[in-house]
């Protein structure tokens, strides 16, 4: 739910998922259509799908048990390099090198004398935080949120509080002059009016229905019809929304 979502908008979000679905197992029994609208406007809503996937996979294979198999975590439908790492760390206290973009700016500031990390993660990178990393299991968890919330509260990325960072003295970008970013960052494609938007207003109209809603429904939703057919398509080819007779929508069972 955190992923490229603010915390603010997550909390009540994930309490009253956890509440209903506290185990991988209870989300599995519920439908992709009760997930969907629990997951509300947070936005990004494969991610719910991801979810609900990995709850019956975690059911069926795991016996209902996420597992801690890094291999066994990136087989999980949305689980990525990031979010197995995180898992088992914070999950499980194994050693498991999390690098997440406020991790990255704190040693790419500290060891490098750069003002940020590069735009993808590098090969490079991963070696050397594997090289810093502590060996012990528990350790290692614990460095790795230490070294997150660091980036996330001192270090950064605007207004880094480098008057009481503990590092002052030892950070390369600090002893560079604090350099700006060569390049400019790259900005958010713009929300209003875009794809994402359109899919979002489908999406309104098929959570807030109680049953199928026929076409007009739908293309009322959105002015656009060549952008709303271009939505749709997209949220039926996702597996979010299923085409029923008559020309009748609902989301996916």
């Amino acid at each position: 739910m955190l992923q490229q979502t603010p915390v603010q908008r997550v909390l009540p979000a994930w309490s009253e998922w956890m509440d209903r679905w506290p185990t991988p197992p209870d989300l599995a029994a519920a439908s992709v259509a009760d997930a969907l609208r629990s997951w509300g406007r947070l936005g990004y809503p494969r991610r719910a799908r991801w979810l609900h996937q990995s709850a019956e996979r975690i059911t069926e294979r795991h016996g209902g048990q996420v597992p801690a198999d890094a291999d066994e975590l990136r087989a999980l439908p949305g689980v990525g390099e990031y979010t197995a790492a995180a898992v088992r760390a914070f999950a499980f206290d194994r050693r498991s090198v999390v690098l997440d973009t406020n991790v990255r700016r704190v040693l790419a500031r500290v060891l490098d004398g750069a003002p940020g990390p590069p735009a993808h993660i590098t090969a490079a990178e991963r070696v050397r935080a594997d090289l810093l990393w502590p060996a012990g299991h528990q350790r290692s968890a614990r460095w790795s949120a230490a070294v997150m919330e660091f980036g996330a509260l001192v270090c950064t990325a605007r207004g880094p509080g480098c008057d009481e960072c503990p590092l002052r003295s030892r950070c390369s970008w600090t002893v560079a002059g604090q350099p700006a970013p060569v390049t400019l960052p790259r900005r958010q494609a713009r929300y209003d009016g875009s794809d994402r938007q359109a899919r979002g207003r489908i999406l309104d109209v098929l959570r807030e229905s109680p049953g199928p809603v026929g076409r007009g429904a739908i293309e009322r939703s959105w002015p656009d019809p060549e952008q709303r057919d271009r939505a749709l398509s997209a949220l039926v080819a996702d597996g979010l929304v299923t085409v029923l007779a008559r020309k009748r929508y609902a989301l996916a069972r």
